[in-house]
């Protein structure tokens, strides 16, 4: 197969540290791996980025090689100290094993609505670190064969020592890292970066029976057992945030190539940078924690309601790899822009009655777009050509600036159907002959000078949501005045 599309995605590989064109191992199945939620706690808005940013990764990815020739898999992890933690917290009176289901089981359902909510797509896999113990143990033994692994206390640890080039991907060098300088170097360790592959667990925690003893894994064990068992030992792309670079991933890329005897684990590694609240570090303690169902649901933050379709937005008008300032004022920028596109696809004749669904879900997206959404998801670029499509006046605008939207997973015809029916009933509810006779009235004032008349007009108007806009005749030169619906 080749690709349907004639064009070439590039991608910023933390691994080389350089932009690449992406060559997928195989185009009949382009995988795509993304570290999911840790389910313990309600997703907070730095959890909503890298759902996002991969989400319109998959969704090149599925355009330019088909639908049915892409795989992505984003996990769940469900068992984990954090968990435990909160659901003794959480149900003191339940038994813990009962009260760690009822707890992950709230918190996935819950993800599960607020990435719907934010447009994401359903990832082609969704596995459970639960799921895949067996494959986690028949991986710890591969490793202690090989003496990649070590049994220390009640632990079975990965020796970083064993093998040649650890710290690759977040450029650490392990010989000039000093242990107990800056890491406490526990007792039973041999380095200060040996990680935790398997533990064991008390009477009353979660576990596994193994011939280590009942136990259960290390956090970082999860994802390289999860990728390989439903993407193969080498696969396309690994994404995450950037925050996971050190350790988690270079873990994941130590114990899966010394178990798999391979160079790499995945040919390309991609991080959306951090996410701060106001300037500042999103914490608890500052007071400035919000999850995506807070945004969603209630009015703590700018004091209202924000739609997903805003969020996804304003999530996207930073470049993926750079630093976000989540604000206030940036959703309310993202809300009008989006609002102000929207009401373009309807005033240039988009219909979004039935029988043109598919038609209208057939609308390509503008070529230019998806080149610059192709170069490395350059959203600076791609924002740009959606305000030219919006500063057009022909249908032709409007079907380009859907089919862009649509790609973008900012818009999908269900959502525009609503709009339309929205400012279909808001005119309804309309006087459009009172309008009508005052713009007359207002333009009478014009010619007669009688600006202080022709501003009361205006700013009647404008009470009841009513935007005029003047301009002039080409032909005749004489002054035109039409109107809108002002965004709410």
């Amino acid at each position: 197969m080749t690709s349907q599309k004639k064009i070439n995605i590039k991608l910023y590989n933390s691994l080389t540290r350089k932009k690449e064109i992406f060559k997928p191992i195989d185009e009949n199945n382009v995988r795509l791996y993304v570290c999911g939620p840790t389910v313990y706690d309600y997703a907070h808005i730095g959890n909503a980025r890298p759902a996002i940013v991969f989400d319109v990764l998959f969704r090149l990815l599925r355009y330019i090689y088909g639908k049915e020739h892409v795989t992505y898999v984003r996990n769940i992890t469900d068992v984990d100290d954090k968990i435990i933690i909160r659901a003794k917290n959480e149900y003191p009176n339940l038994a813990l094993n009962e009260a760690i289901k009822k707890l992950t089981e709230k918190t996935t359902k819950q993800y599960h609505r607020d990435v719907k909510a934010l447009m994401c797509l359903n990832p082609t896999f969704e596995p459970r670190a639960t799921e895949h113990i067996a494959g986690m143990i028949k991986m710890i033994k591969n490793l202690l064969e090989k003496k990649h692994a070590y049994l220390a206390g009640d632990e079975i640890l990965f020796d970083v020592s064993s093998i040649k080039n650890y710290g690759r991907l977040s450029n650490r060098k392990l010989d000039e890292q000093q242990a107990g300088a800056r890491i406490k170097v526990d007792e039973h360790k041999k380095n200060a970066e040996d990680f935790v592959l398997w533990k064991l667990s008390g009477d009353d925690e979660p576990g596994w029976d193994s011939e280590w003893g009942y136990g259960r894994p290390g956090w970082h064990l999860e994802c390289s057992v999860m990728s390989a068992a439903l993407l193969g030992n080498i696969f396309d792309i690994h994404g995450g945030g950037i925050d996971l670079i050190f350790p988690h991933h270079e873990n994941e890329i130590a114990q899966s190539c010394s178990a798999n005897n391979n160079e790499k684990m995945a040919n390309y590694w991609l991080h959306n940078g951090f996410l701060q609240v106001e300037g500042q570090k999103m914490s608890k303690s500052l007071g400035n924690f919000i999850t995506i169902n807070e945004l969603l649901e209630s009015e703590k933050f700018g004091g209202q309601k924000w739609a997903g379709d805003v969020l996804r937005l304003a999530m996207l008008m930073t470049n993926y790899k750079e630093p976000i300032d989540f604000s206030v004022k940036r959703l309310k920028e993202a809300k009008t822009i989006l609002t102000k596109w929207k009401d373009r696809i309807i005033e240039l004749g988009l219909d979004f009655t039935e029988q043109n669904r598919e038609e209208i879900e057939a609308l390509e997206p503008c070529s230019k777009l998806l080149f610059a959404l192709a170069d490395d998801m350059n959203m600076s670029g791609v924002i740009s050509h959606l305000h030219r499509h919006a500063g057009g006046k022909k249908l032709h605008n409007a079907k380009r600036l859907f089919g862009s939207l649509q790609l973008l997973g900012l818009v999908n015809f269900e959502s525009m159907q609503k709009w339309q029916k929205k400012k279909n009933k808001q005119k309804d509810n309309l006087d459009i002959g009172l309008i009508e006779s005052k713009i007359n009235e207002r333009l009478q004032a014009i010619k007669e000078k009688n600006w202080s008349k022709a501003d009361r007009i205006r700013d009647e108007l404008a009470l009841i949501n009513i935007l005029l806009k003047d301009s002039k005749d080409e032909k005749t030169g004489e002054r035109i005045t039409k109107w809108e619906l002002k965004n709410e």
